[in-house]
Order: structure tokens, then C-alpha cells, then sequence
């Protein structure tokens, strides 16, 4: 099954070039130079992972993956950066990313991290899908 990827860069040349690598190996991207643009596909749409730039003009990547962690908790966020602090990238794992790639992003790398993303979500989906099952169960008393 082909990854489903949001990748959210404001360099739109490298969000291009990026995309149309990943396209070629397989993957449905959806490409974003506007994070505010994104966060209404991360509300509006499903997605495996998410390629996040840290360093963004009005909405940083710290802002989009808090909400992203609020309003879709399952999603894998991978952060992008080519000019982010190690704190930075330390407080974003914090909040929850999966992982950090630093730019120029390796696409063997990237791809890699992004298949771990989709298992780690598919993971994650069917837990919440079983503790569901079980609460409906169990008001019915079975």
C-alpha cells in the first residue's frame, strides 16, 4: 500500500523536488508551502506521516505539531530542518515527533522513516480500534 505523505515546506523548489523524488518511489504526496494550508489537510484528511519543516514564516513546525497532536494523534510527524537548533528539535520530540531529518534530506533515509511511520500508525490505529471494542463490550456486559 502506497504511503500517504503531507510534506509542509514554505521553500517551494525543495518541497517540489522533494515531492517528485517520493513520487518515484511509490509514495501519494500531497505537497504544502503554507502551514496554516496543511493543518486544514491534517484536519480534513488522512495521511501516514507528515514531513514537517521546522522553521516556517507565521505558523513554526512547534505550532503545527501541537496541533497535529491534538487533533490527530495518530498521525506520525517526521521534522525537516536545515536551520534548527538542537533545542529545538529536543522540545518538537518532546511534543511527540517521531523523528528528525536534517536538510538536505537523504530520500533513502526519509523513505525509510516514513514506512516506520505508516507501521507505527497503522499500530497505533488498530490499538484504539481494540480499546473501543472492548469499552463497547463491556457496557454491554460481555
Amino acid at each position: 500500500m502506497a504511503e500517504k505523505v503531507l510534506l509542509v515546506d514554505d521553500e517551494k523548489e525543495f518541497v517540489e523536488g522533494l515531492a517528485e523524488r517520493m513520487e518515484l518511489r511509490g509514495m501519494n504526496v500531497t505537497a504544502c508551502t503554507n502551514p496554516q494550508e496543511a493543518l486544514e489537510k491534517v484536519d480534513n484528511e488522512s495521511f501516514d506521516a507528515i514531513i514537517l519543516d521546522l522553521q516556517m514564516p507565521g505558523i513554526d513546525g512547534i505550532e503545527a505539531l501541537k496541533h497535529i497532536r491534538k487533533s490527530r494523534p495518530e498521525l506520525q510527524v517526521i521534522l525537516l530542518s536545515g536551520h534548527a537548533t538542537v533545542e529545538k528539535g529536543i522540545e518538537a520530540m518532546k511534543l511527540g515527533a517521531m523523528d528528525f531529518v536534517e536538510k538536505p534530506a537523504d530520500i533513502n533515509v526519509l523513505t525509510d522513516k516514513i514506512k516506520k511511520a505508516q507501521a507505527k500508525k497503522m499500530i497505533l490505529v488498530e490499538e484504539k480500534t481494540e480499546e473501543k471494542v472492548k469499552e463497547i463490550l463491556s457496557h454491554k456486559g460481555w
